[in-house]
């Protein structure tokens, strides 16, 4: 017995042992830290120091934040998880969250969260001013079906994207080589604490979305235009949730009619008045630039782009598989949704020739407003601005509706664009963006500019219509860009012919162009046959030479315009990138300079030192991915209500910006789940696929609305 019991006592500490030490083999959670071993670098040349696992931050630039670069392993951990402390009391800040593996570009992708990349794992979160946060920012698990993901295409984001709450998710988990962490779209000075950075052990679960069968996942579009796959609130499951929903909101507008003290263009009536011309002018009223309405009375223009009921149009080709139910019967009523499409947006289809294309939205208007759901759907547009504190129709809106003259719009030309009955325009070869830049000393140029803008003569001749953008988006490159690409191009080219002439009046001789650039040329002639790229010692003279062909560029369109449209305001190009020697150059000619910009606030914009002139934002949006669809857009919000006080928070910093006369959101209804021309598929509308209204948006587009120009006055 005694031997016995000596035996179990010895088992027992055998067995105490043994489980303390799986116990103590048990994986912990991995700090990166320096005392771990994880040495952090900065990102965009950031300042930071780092106590005990803590790393306080100040930008430098835009962007902001650290990495770690190494040899990573994560396949037995499920998170990476830190606590996020924004320390400034006025900015929220987008944080971004980054792994790259050997696959991946070397550059640094953090902030960029356009489009599903190879290599690469992104994640983002909205932080408010002064908030302090954990954030679990779980690793994608290993991908069951494969084959299901191939078969996604252009989407910037996929069922997979919304099951994650990713954008990028094709990660080498056993193969990571930086770990990064930044802030987005900031300003320099910012201040944020990134502390207990650690990667949580587990096991890494896919979604059950992500372990169908292409027999399961494919179709993934209900007949409606709406992800199959998912639930949420405000989901249309069948036509009488439309009849529903158009019920409740004819309540909703009948109880919100509009601000009171705005009349007939959305102007305020009740400050004060000033001269009357008919049409729309800008102003500078003690300090701060503003529109003055045809009437006389303060307007500040506070719009949404793409007013259409054509806002989903999405390609079929080579996927038609994606959809539930598409009518195959030309006598079918929604055979006709095949045809229909957003008129601006088009040309860029036919360019990449997609040849198929289905228009959800107009579809379910059918559904919703009958067979004249057109003329009621126009109405309840204008209805709808009023409503929502919304007083401008913004470019790329429907022509028809703008006509309707009852709310105030802006309109735009591509100059890339083709117009009808006229031929090809002469690029500048080489440039790139939405369309080849035109080359503005051809001798076509001036025709050029007068097409478009007479094809929308109707809308110049109208007092409603507060004035025209002409291009989007240019894309200019470096100072010497255009005219590298121009001595780079062909003998024909006209801006190649006219800065020749240039050199040759600086130069005299080309024996003193060698000399300056170190070339061989044997003749000027040479230079025109010329098909190289040039040596750095030319760029300086390329920078000047550039000068000359962005100053044709826009002079030329402000003489046409004026010629056109002498009482039109001509509102700029649209600037996504803004080197600087080309809005010195834009603001001898426009009237109204404009930028598209992505980011949470504009309170600290302003135009280069000795610049004094009214700006409009002609694009902002934000998203969230919590209603069904796959991307959130450019700059992202948590859920709803986050996107909706990220408007408001947004149009306040505009409406006590000095400079800033007016806002244009991106865009009235969400883009397709599937995808538009270019893949977009943001949910960033007012309305979702089935013209439901966003509530959480509307309140807070609304609540800034109705009090704007006591903001904007008394700020």
């Amino acid at each position: 017995m005694k031997r016995i019991f000596v035996f179990i006592l010895l088992l027992s500490a055998i067995s105490s042992s043994f489980l303390s030490t799986a116990a103590s083999k048990k994986q912990q959670p991995l700090k990166l830290s320096k005392e771990s071993g994880f040495e952090a670098g900065a990102l965009f040349g950031t300042q930071f120091t780092e106590t005990d696992g803590a790393y306080d931050i100040i930008a430098k630039a835009s962007n902001s934040g650290i990495k770690f670069d190494g040899d990573f392993d994560l396949s037995t951990y499920v998170s990476l998880n830190f606590t996020f402390q924004n320390k400034d009391a006025v900015h929220p800040m987008f944080i971004c969250c980054d792994m790259l593996d050997s696959r991946a570009d070397k550059k640094e992708y953090t902030g960029r969260t356009n489009r599903a990349k190879t290599g690469v794992f992104e994640f983002v979160y909205a932080v408010q001013p002064g908030e302090k946060v954990d954030i679990v920012m779980n690793l994608p698990p290993d991908m069951p079906h494969p084959e299901v993901n191939a078969k996604f295409s252009l989407m910037r984001g996929t069922p997979y994207s919304h099951a994650l709450n990713l954008f990028s998710y094709d990660l080498d988990v056993k193969d990571v080589h930086q770990i990064a962490l930044s802030v987005v779209k900031g300003y320099p000075g910012i201040k944020y604490t990134i502390s207990n950075i650690r990667l949580v052990p587990g096991k890494r679960v896919a979604p059950s979305v992500m372990k169908m069968t292409e027999a399961q996942m494919f179709p993934f579009v209900d007949r409606y235009g709406q992800y199959r796959h998912a639930d949420w609130k405000g989901k249309i499951h069948s036509d009488k949730d439309l009849a529903k929903a158009k019920a409740a909101e004819e309540k909703d507008l009948a109880r919100y009619q509009g601000p009171e003290d705005w009349n007939q263009w959305g102007g305020w009536k009740n400050g004060p008045r000033f001269e009357a011309t008919g049409q729309f002018r800008v102003q500078k009223v003690d300090g701060k630039w503003w529109m003055i309405d045809p009437d006389g009375y303060l307007f500040w223009s506070h719009g949404v782009v793409r007013v259409t009921p054509s806002c989903c149009v999405t390609p079929l080709d080579d996927r038609k598989f994606y959809f539930e139910g598409l009518p195959t019967d030309e006598n079918d009523p929604f055979y006709a949704f095949y045809s229909t499409h957003d008129a601006l947006l088009w040309p860029y289809y036919v360019a990449r020739n997609i040849k198929e294309t289905y228009d959800y939205s107009s579809a379910n208007a059918y559904r919703k407003y009958g067979e004249n759901y057109m003329e009621i759907w126009s109405d309840l547009a204008h209805r709808r601005c009023r409503s929502w504190g919304i007083n401008t129709m913004a470019n790329s809106s429907d022509p028809a509706i703008c006509a309707m003259d009852r709310t105030v719009y802006n309109e735009r030309v591509d100059l890339g664009a083709p117009v009808e009955g006229y031929p090809v325009w002469p690029v500048l070869e080489g440039s790139r963006g939405w369309w080849p830049f035109i080359d503005p000393f051809d001798n076509s140029f001036p025709l050029c500019v007068r097409a478009h803008l007479e094809a929308k003569i109707d809308q110049l001749n109208d007092p409603w219509c507060l004035g025209f953008y002409v291009d989007n988006e240019i894309a200019w490159g470096s100072q010497a860009n255009f005219a590298s690409l121009a001595l780079c191009a062909s003998p024909s080219q006209a801006s190649k012919m006219v800065l020749i002439d240039a050199l040759v009046k600086k130069y005299k001789t080309i024996d003193k162009l060698n000399a300056a650039w170190g070339t061989k040329l044997k003749s000027w002639n040479a230079l025109l046959q010329n098909r190289k790229h040039l040596p750095k010692n030319a760029n300086a003279d390329l920078e000047e030479l550039t000068l000359l062909i962005v100053d044709k560029y826009f002079s030329v369109v402000r003489d046409v315009f004026k010629q056109v449209a002498p009482n039109k305001l001509y509102m700029g190009c649209r600037f996504s990138s803004s080197p600087e020697f080309v809005v010195r150059i834009a603001a001898k000619y426009v009237d109204v300079m404009s930028y598209n910009n992505y980011t949470f606030d504009r309170a600290d914009f302003k135009l280069p030192e000795g610049i004094d002139l009214p700006v409009v934002l002609g694009e902002f949006h934000f998203g969230a991915m919590d209603r069904g669809m796959f991307h959130p857009g450019q700059v992202t919000t948590n859920n709803q209500e986050g996107k909706g006080a990220a408007y408001e928070y947004y149009l306040l910093s505009c409406l006590k910006n000095p400079c800033l006369i007016g806002t244009n959101w991106h865009q009235f209804s969400d883009q397709p789940c599937t995808g538009r021309f270019d893949g977009e598929n943001f949910q960033v509308g007012f309305t979702d696929c089935c013209d439901t209204p966003y509530p959480e948006t509307v309140k807070h587009v609304r609540n800034i609305g109705y009090n704007m120009y006591h903001i904007r006055f008394d700020n």
